[in-house]
């Protein structure tokens, strides 16, 4: 299996996190992975995103020019990203944020209220916990076990270790929605 995935928003949206967390979970179980971010010129709040390829067979390319799978977490994102899709790919898009619908008629769609649910789970900033969920529920590239090791050993670590099971909620939720 080959998982190929663009995730993308603003900065402070933990898109970076996400592709992190696939990458490395996907090392965790011997799978071959690469991780390439790109940001723009501002911090928090520019535009942000990063290509992760998954797969069991070795990887010719890191550059990933038709993705199976697009996170877009804000509408500047899915503008952008959603033109790529590989036709019968997947979009998961943050309908908190994003108030139009995507244009294609070839691909899954996949809205999340991702925003919503953070905040009543009781932490805003786990809206990117809670598509890592439904990206793990639709692929199955890795298990929800593997995150959490990497969450707890890699993340949410010293002062953060409060925050695993805000985190685990938030990706369960996610799971449930697909």
């Amino acid at each position: 299996m080959i998982l190929e995935s663009i995730f993308a928003g603003f900065g402070g949206q933990g898109v970076m996190l996400m592709g992190q967390l696939l990458a490395y979970s996907g090392m965790y179980e011997g799978k071959n992975t690469t991780y390439v971010p790109s940001y723009g010129p501002e911090m928090r709040g520019g535009t942000a995103n990063c290509s992760v390829v998954v797969s069991d067979e070795l990887i010719g390319s890191p550059v990933i020019s038709e993705p199976s799978i697009v996170v877009a977490m804000n509408r500047p994102s899915m503008e952008k990203f959603e033109a790529i899709i590989k036709p019968g790919g997947v979009l998961f898009y943050n309908s908190s944020l994003i108030d139009v619908k995507p244009k294609r008629t070839d691909i899954k769609v996949v809205a999340i209220a991702a925003n919503e649910i953070a905040t009543e789970l009781g932490n805003s900033r786990v809206a990117n916990m809670v598509v890592i969920g439904a990206i793990l529920k639709s692929t199955g590239i890795v298990n929800i076990e593997t995150v959490m090791k990497v969450l707890q050993e890699k993340v949410l670590t010293g002062k953060k270790k409060d925050l695993v099971g805000v985190n685990r909620a938030a990706i369960e939720k996610g799971m449930s929605l697909v």
